[in-house]
């Protein structure tokens, strides 16, 4: 291990491996999020209503809470390179699968498997970039690594809602197979070996919950994702009465471009500021919930500026989450990632099932205030958890793995 660390120090940023976990990202969300830019195409398509779509995200999630703990933890002494290679060699089965398919039912089970792929990848990027490099550039090289979010949405989403009206959704996946087949070539050829757990230190999940400041991670990361899917995962339906439903690959381009800049800005600062970070982020959220519930009816350009605020607020969110629970967990961080993940995809499940009833049953323009109140229980928890979970700048204690590992104990 001595050898391992001294290499990467003098290494620097491996910026190729970082940017091929980048781009695993890219993939996990494109496949997450593109029924959300296709609802009108794949309902037609498969003879199903929106909402129902709306459901193959739901799934999407659905597989990743089912599998991501279960998969992380007998999966501990598993070779880190190996097992993320067949995790990201599982989307292009999965997304060649959901290309061909004419049957809604086939096409949820697909999506289910695409989300037990995504599950177990995201439980590993996020160690893999932490320790390719050392400790004081962790949270840069984090960040490289979830640049793929705001890519996936400032160039995939508008990208993908393009191709779907021009050439048809199923189109859409089928390439994001060919691309996933030369992101396997490419991890192949750059990315390092780390060796997973020796099999006499497993770690139980109780004990690494048992640690500080992962409770309140885990807190946050569920009310801010939550109100996100509750919107994302239904912004046609909530631009319909605005009129504003044929812009829908404008409206995705100015968020994915504000979510870009936001994960720059998180990744210049988050060594330093995770804690203010997190606070501003979910007060430019809540701002701009605050904002759409007030005014989104009266003036498109107030609705874009809006969108331009959620991006910035969401964009690095996955780097700050995500980071804030590797510091807390230390030398168990796979295992807390994976709870995240967990934590993430049950989010992601009940926007879409919360948003899905809200569509049905009342108003779409109730989802801001629903948004409003998430964002202030997270903010809350955030202010509160100032000795662990998300500690003030300068206060940051940095865990090693004997200082874990007694923590989990």
């Amino acid at each position: 291990m001595k050898s391992e660390n001294s290499k990467v120090k003098k290494a620097g940023l491996p910026l190729s491996g970082l940017l091929a976990l980048a781009t695993s990202i890219f993939i996990t969300i494109l496949t997450e999020t593109l029924p959300s830019a296709l609802l009108p195409q794949m309902g037609a398509s498969l003879g199903v209503s929106e909402p129902l779509v709306g459901q193959l995200v739901s799934i999407f999630a659905i597989g990743s809470i089912v599998a991501a703990i279960p998969l992380t933890v007998a999966t501990q002494t598993w070779g880190r390179k190996s097992l993320l290679l067949i995790a990201v060699g599982g989307f292009a089965v999965v997304n060649t699968v959901t290309a061909l398919s004419t049957n809604y039912d086939v096409t949820l089970v697909a999506r289910f498997f695409a989300g037990v792929f995504a599950g177990l990848l995201w439980s590993l990027v996020v160690g893999y970039a932490a320790r390719m490099v050392p400790p004081n550039q962790q949270g840069r090289a984090i960040a490289i690594a979830m640049v793929g979010t705001p890519l996936a949405l400032t160039i995939g989403s508008p990208t993908g809602a393009f191709l779907g009206k021009v050439l048809g959704w199923q189109y859409t996946f089928g390439m994001m197979s060919v691309l996933t087949l030369l992101l396997v070539i490419w991890m192949a050829f750059t990315l390092p070996r780390f060796p997973g757990q020796a099999a006499g230190r497993r770690v139980p999940l109780t004990q690494v919950m048992a640690v500080p400041g992962v409770k309140p991670v885990m807190f946050v990361t569920l009310s801010y994702i939550l109100a996100h899917n509750i919107l994302y995962t239904y912004i046609v339906p909530f631009l319909s009465p605005l009129g504003m439903a044929d812009k829908i690959d404008m409206v995705l381009f100015v968020f994915g471009i504000a979510a870009l800049a936001g994960i720059w800005v998180i990744g210049a600062l988050i060594d330093r500021w995770l804690r203010e970070l997190v606070i501003a982020s979910t007060v430019l959220f809540a701002a701009a919930a605050l904002m759409l519930g007030l005014w989104a009816a009266t003036n498109p350009m107030v609705v874009y500026g809006c969108i331009a605020l959620w991006g910035l607020a969401y964009g690095g969110t996955a780097t700050l989450f995500q980071t804030a629970s590797a510091k807390a967990a230390g030398s168990v961080a796979d295992i807390a990632q994976s709870i995240v993940v967990t934590v993430w995809n049950i989010a992601i499940a009940g926007g879409g099932i919360i948003g899905g009833i809200v569509l049905n049953s009342y108003n779409v323009m109730y989802f801001p205030w629903m948004l409003l109140v998430l964002l202030t229980l997270a903010l809350l928890v955030v202010l509160n958890a100032r000795s662990a979970g998300f500690p003030a700048a300068g206060g940051a204690h940095e865990l090693n793995s004997a200082e874990a590992e007694a923590n989990a104990s």
